[in-house]
């Protein structure tokens, strides 16, 4: 049985469906009109009872929330070549970055564009100024954050910086610039931009 994706272009969903592109496994997606509320509707609440995308069903097992999902994909369907054995010492950066992306770039980036004042002691995601720093050094002296190998930690920690770069929430320096433009050449970051560009130009939205 295929995976289906519930699935919108304008949500994390589309970072998603680069996850699914990346494992090359068969996929469904189902797609929600957000703009009419449609995650919050009871089948898709029933699945996800935050009412949010994205939600991927896989058999009877439901996954929600898109870092985990593509830490999921990997760990199931690409372990090995997207994520490191149990027993690997790399396993340890692999997560270490992956959690980095939704527990301290997007609160940081959210803090610093609402005005938040909290206490830096207070705020597990500490400084933006902190944030980027650390975010530069994990990428900063190899391609990817596991050094010369490609995994599913780049689509999430890779997939959330650029989302925030192309919506200039955070500065492109050279750095991140160029980390981008090497996710951007893999064939399934391209066909996943693919499938969301015609997936938008066929709901309307562009």
């Amino acid at each position: 049985m295929a995976l289906t994706l519930y699935y919108h272009p304008y949500s994390r969903a589309a970072g998603s469906l680069w996850a699914l592109e990346e494992a090359g496994v068969p996929y469904d997606l189902k797609v929600v009109d957000i703009m009419k509320g449609g995650q919050k509707q009871p089948e898709v609440v029933a699945k996800n009872p935050m009412g949010k995308l994205p939600t991927l069903v896989d058999g009877d097992l439901v996954v929600t929330e898109a870092a985990a999902i593509a830490l999921y994909l990997a760990d199931r369907y690409a372990a090995g070549r997207l994520s490191p054995a149990l027993d690997d010492p790399q396993r340890g950066t692999y997560l270490r970055w992956s959690f980095f992306a939704p527990s301290v770039i997007e609160p940081a980036v959210m803090a610093k564009h609402s005005g938040w004042q909290v206490k830096e002691v207070a705020a597990g995601w500490g400084t933006y100024e902190a944030m980027i720093a650390a975010a530069e050094g994990a990428i900063a002296k190899a391609p990817f954050l596991l050094g010369e190998q490609f995994s599913m930690a780049d689509v999430v920690f890779g997939g959330t910086l650029r989302f925030m770069i192309g919506f200039k929430q955070i500065e492109p320096g050279p750095v991140f610039t160029a980390y981008v433009e090497r996710l951007d050449a893999r064939p399934a970051a391209q066909r996943a931009e693919a499938k969301n560009a015609a997936m938008r130009k066929s709901l309307g939205l562009q």
